[in-house]
């Protein structure tokens, strides 16, 4: 009488649990890679949660993760009333064309001015430093999005909240007044 083996009997069953074992562990190592994709998409594209309270009134703007990183555009110094020195950031899609003297700039173009109370600093008297912060200020280019307002979204926040929406209907004739030539944005890149 012959022996028979689960291999004799299921000669499929060895290849099946190889499969699935392969399934498996491809599972393992690329679920959290789209688990991360999944996240910073769905956070970039649609705020949930308590972050639906940091978005600007009209534009929809949130402050950028990781703005602090970006590269410095220019300081720049505010007189009176408002006394402040300032910071404007942008995002390598705007730093590009800041550099290629690309005008209009392109949808992606993301400007963040950081404005703290100018202080005469206590170690070098004829210095001033930064105070306290008073606002991060956010500009995103999207044409599409924002066509009434020459392609741009503004945010303004104060303490990491955005600033009431009479603030930000100021934002855009602001800037449409002082600079409509150079694609709505004050900011000149420093040499």
């Amino acid at each position: 009488m012959p022996t028979t083996s689960a291999q004799g009997i299921f000669p499929w069953l060895r290849t099946v649990v190889l499969l699935a074992a392969l399934v498996v562990i491809a599972l393992l190592v690329i679920a959290p890679f789209l688990i991360a994709i999944a996240t910073a998409t769905g956070s970039a594209a649609q705020p949930t949660g308590s972050a639906v309270d940091n978005v600007s009134p009209i534009f929809g703007v949130t402050i950028p993760q990781g703005y602090r990183q970006w590269e410095m555009i220019a300081p720049a110094e505010e007189a009176a009333p408002l006394n402040e020195l300032r910071v404007v950031l942008g995002n390598e899609t705007a730093i590009t064309a800041y550099r290629n003297g690309a005008l209009p700039f392109p949808d992606g173009a993301v400007l963040v001015k950081l404005a703290w109370k100018r202080v005469q600093s206590s170690e070098f008297e004829p210095a001033s430093v930064p105070g306290s912060a008073t606002t991060v200020q956010v500009m995103v280019k999207d044409s599409r999005k924002y066509p009434s307002t020459g392609g741009w979204g503004f945010g303004r926040f104060v303490n990491g909240k955005p600033a009431d929406e009479a603030q930000h209907e100021t934002c855009f004739a602001c800037h449409e007044a002082g600079v409509k030539n150079h694609d709505f944005v004050f900011t000149r890149l420093a040499p």
